[in-house]
């Protein structure tokens, strides 16, 4: 049978071969671009982890590469097994490739292009969603409010519908390779039902995570204290919540094991400072001196945006062994308190010194009593008994 077959009948199936390999070259340089261009947007938006980012691209274009090999591999055997007939396969001929193109095949590459266009749109669109949400003027405090909430909704949509759009667009495209999806289907659901009874802390991870970002308890952005860590939100994802510490320490914590958590920047923020003055200084001139220090910071257009309130004297606190507390407090926009508060701190250390105020510290008297007395003063007396 294979002797029968002339070069001109095996020039579809070549043909065939063709048309795959150029359409897997296709595919490799358009993920090859999507995930090139993610790589640069994420070391846009953090520039620390640019090498982290730079690795991690290379290794997803390798493993995408892989892939379409292996599948343009499969596909070429099996367009030569259907060129040389074999076990049974049909032979492929100039009309049924034509016929398969002009259908299935167009269909096929507008529904890649479809699936392609809609999943940049739906990027485009929620990229451009604090355009929408975030109001271009207003107090600091509320700006920066709702771009910390439309930053955590564009990613959890983006995700969501990066991967609706592709599954559907791999089912349709196995339909229309006559691959009965019903199975498919099946073992999805199949799977799905065994990953609940399996999987439930990754489940209660999931709803607890949609939970999080539909009752907007923290935002990317967010200083937050979660299980007794503290860090900036640098990431909400549906199962985790990852945390950056002062001193540079990822904290990933399970959305389900979050028993205790206090978002430090929701809406406002407070900067609280304990002031001790000596028992000797006139509580009312220091509390004096403490509004006159926080009126002047609120006028430095430096920090003036920054400050939603007046410097508040809550009064003496208590009674300290060395010193009389005074309590005050300020509110700033969220994140903004401890660049107010410390300047705040510094502005009060210089205005004490200019008026004299003093700012006690700890002493110590040592007494040596008869016994043992110090010293110079046993040398002093020993001379005197002599005179």
């Amino acid at each position: 049978m294979l002797g029968d077959l002339a070069f001109k009948d095996f020039l579809p199936t070549a043909m065939a071969i063709a048309g795959v390999l150029l359409l897997m070259w296709l595919a490799l340089w358009v993920c090859t671009r999507a995930v090139h261009r993610l790589a640069r947007r994420m070391q846009d938006q953090d520039k620390e982890h640019f090498q982290e980012i730079e690795r991690w691209s290379q290794q997803l274009i390798q493993f995408i590469r892989r892939s379409i090999e292996v599948v343009a591999g499969v596909a070429a055997v099996f367009l030569v097994l259907q060129g040389l007939g074999i076990r049974g396969v049909t032979i492929l001929t100039w009309e049924r490739v034509v016929t398969w193109l002009s259908t299935h095949g167009v269909r096929i590459v507008l529904i890649v292009i479809g699936a392609y266009v809609l999943t940049r749109v739906i990027q485009q669109v929620t990229d451009r969603l604090h355009l929408f949400v975030v109001p271009g003027e207003g107090p600091l405090a509320e700006v920066a409010e709702h771009r910390k909430r439309a930053t955590t909704i564009t990613r959890l949509l983006n995700i969501i519908a990066t991967v609706a759009v592709i599954s559907v667009a791999v089912l349709i495209v196995l339909r229309e390779l006559n691959v009965d999806i019903t199975p498919i289907l099946a073992g999805a659901g199949i799977l799905g039902l065994a990953v609940g009874f399996g999987a439930q802390n990754v489940v209660r991870d999931v709803i607890s995570g949609l939970f999080i970002i539909l009752e907007d308890q923290i935002r990317i952005g967010d200083v937050a204290i979660i299980n007794g860590k503290g860090g900036l939100v640098e990431n909400i994802r549906l199962r985790t919540v990852v945390l950056r510490g002062l001193d540079g320490t990822v904290h990933i914590i399970q959305n389900g094991a979050i028993n205790e958590l206090s978002n430090m920047t929701k809406g406002f923020s407070q900067y609280v400072i304990d002031v001790g003055v000596a028992y000797k200084e006139d509580t009312d001139r220091v509390t004096e001196v403490l509004k006159e220090v926080g009126a002047k910071l609120q006028e430095d257009p430096t920090y003036a945006d920054k400050i939603l309130a007046p410097l508040e004297i809550l009064g003496v606190d208590d009674f300290a062994d060395s010193a009389v507390i005074i309590k005050i407090r300020i509110k700033t926009a969220p994140i903004h308190q401890w660049t107010v508060g410390r300047e705040l701190r510094r502005r009060i250390k210089k205005a004490f010194d200019e008026q004299g105020i003093e700012i006690p510290f700890p002493h110590l008297s040592v007494y040596f009593g008869e016994a043992s007395k110090p010293f110079a003063v046993s040398g002093v007396e020993q001379v005197t008994r002599r005179d």
